[in-house]
């Protein structure tokens, strides 16, 4: 049985057991993490393929190593201009081991018969209300795991800062620096307190 499944904005052919570098998670170490977007199934050749996520279906892995990938050198250079500049890069990535795939999900059966408000939570909190969280950095944010403001507020601005130049998006230039601290007010419902911040920043950051 394998599967087509979505990982930090990445799709990957996986199967149980297999061992899988994927882009900067938020999990730490030892955590387990479940990816519910799953594209294709092939179960011993009955292949079921979604619309485009298959409901219900999921891959459960476990978190085993945050690591960088091999120094890559940019060149960049203009002719005549005496223009140069040499910068190193190392893509930061997370091993996962794959341990299961569910082709019928009991996270989403159990939703159906949540109360409305409990539905709403699940689907994550709108991100976009951070100042300097646009709605790209909001679907970089929730591909690593973070789709609620509690979420934000556990995770430091250099672990974001790690997932979002981990992401072949354009968001690298973001400053995270106060997006904990706006989420941290935003998870406790105090909505006052962050606008009165935000009035003080300035694309999220401290002027």
């Amino acid at each position: 049985m394998y599967a087509i499944v979505e990982i930090a904005g990445q799709q990957f052919k996986v199967s149980k057991d297999q061992k899988v570098f994927v882009h900067r998670l938020a999990a730490e170490e030892g955590n387990k993490v479940s990816f519910d977007k799953v594209m294709l199934l092939d179960d011993n050749g009955t292949i079921t393929i979604g619309a485009p996520a298959i409901e219900g279906a999921s891959v459960e892995a476990k978190v085993l190593q945050h690591l960088k990938g091999d120094k890559v050198i940019v060149f960049k250079k203009k002719r005549r201009k005496g223009y140069k500049k040499k910068n190193g890069h190392r893509q930061s990535f997370t091993q996962i081991v794959i341990e299961s795939i569910a082709a019928t999900g009991s996270k989403k059966a159990a939703a159906k018969s949540e109360a409305p408000k409990a539905k709403a939570a699940a689907k994550g909190d709108d991100l976009k209300l951070i100042e300097g969280v646009g709605p790209v950095a909001a679907d970089v944010l929730a591909a690593a795991g973070i789709t609620t403001f509690a979420k934000l507020a556990k995770t430091s601005a250099d672990d974001v800062k790690t997932i979002l130049e981990a992401s072949d998006a354009k968001v690298s230039h973001l400053d995270p620096t106060t997006w904990a601290q706006q989420a941290q007010l935003a998870a406790d419902g105090k909505m006052d307190e962050l606008k009165k911040l935000q009035d003080e920043l300035n694309g999220g950051r401290a002027v």
